[in-house]
């Protein structure tokens, strides 16, 4: 059965996207079946992926509201990944979904019948704590908090996290938070450092590293159809999604190399001593050895041959 990561925080501008687009790419990358879920009625994961939104004419829509099975509906994308692509119709589906019993199942219930095709399925939760966030966290396992490092970020994951104390109280006690994950990340401003750590202490919630810094990448790629792991692979960006792929597949990563510390040099026969050298009172000075006018030559030291 494949596991099941929702992506949210209520505040909008945060990353989640991006999030889920990236990871998405870096699994594909590793070898696992993925399927990415857009539950966004604005449906920038279906845009950013290379599907016009306005030209669909099935989507998430009709899988949540149980016209059709999710099997019909999903989509392959250039980078790897199957996609439940989304419409603006979806902004009509929270409030069917309203007057429904078992409303909050409705994702959960769809992807149970295509779980078994994928390892992972990510889902691009709206930034709202309505139905369809709701139907995010219920189907999910996990749930991964991307927040942007700045003062008005700090709200949205404490309301979130009390929306997640309900789901797993009422609808999905098996839901965990896997982290926060910051974005948007400007490590040389001491503001971004400080509001990581105070959400840590706060909120006792796992800071998920390494950051993902700010950059003009991250724009550009979606105008592309693309994710940053395909228009700029080796930038840092790319390399801290990577990251957290491998961490949520259990794959270890890249070994560092450590340097070897260099071995003491050691003062031989035929070895030069400059000018500045300090020769110690043990030390043996040989025949070819030449001593600089400001050398210490110790009273023990056994000079043969050389000009003083």
């Amino acid at each position: 059965m494949a596991r099941v990561l929702a992506v949210a925080n209520q505040k909008g501008g945060v990353a989640k996207t991006t999030s889920v687009a990236s990871l998405g790419a870096a699994l594909c990358e590793l070898g696992r079946r993925v399927l990415l879920v857009d539950l966004d009625p604005q449906a920038c994961l279906t845009f950013s992926l290379g599907l016009d939104p306005d030209s669909l004419e099935l989507s998430v829509h009709d899988v949540l509201l149980g016209r059709l099975p999710a099997g019909i509906v999903i989509r392959s994308t250039p980078d790897g990944s199957d996609l439940l692509p989304a419409t603006i119709e979806l902004a009509g589906c929270e409030a069917i979904l309203l007057s429904r019993t078992g409303r909050e199942h409705a994702l959960r219930l769809a992807l149970g019948e295509i779980a078994a095709e994928y390892d992972f399925v990510l889902v691009d939760c709206p930034p709202s704590l309505g139905v369809l966030t709701i139907n995010g966290l219920t189907a999910a396992d996990e749930v991964v908090i991307p927040m942007q490092c700045e003062t008005l970020s700090h709200r949205g994951v404490g309301q979130l996290l009390d929306t997640v104390a309900d789901v797993q109280r009422l609808t999905n006690p098996r839901l965990r938070v896997r982290g926060v994950l910051p974005t948007l990340f400007d490590g040389r401003t001491a503001h971004s450092r400080a509001v990581v750590v105070d959400v840590a202490s706060r909120y006792e919630v796992k800071i998920l590293e390494p950051p993902v810094a700010r950059s003009v990448r991250f724009a550009e790629a979606p105008g592309l159809g693309r994710s940053i792991l395909t228009t700029a692979g080796r930038s840092k960006g790319a390399e801290a999604y990577r990251t957290h792929a491998r961490t949520i597949a259990g794959v270890p990563g890249p070994a560092v190399a450590v340097p070897a510390a260099p071995a003491p040099a050691a003062v031989g026969p035929d070895t030069a001593v400059g000018p500045d050298t300090a020769v110690g009172p043990d030390t043996a000075v040989g025949p070819d050895t030449a001593v600089g006018p400001d050398t210490a030559v110790g009273p023990d030291t056994a000079v043969s041959g050389a000009a003083v």
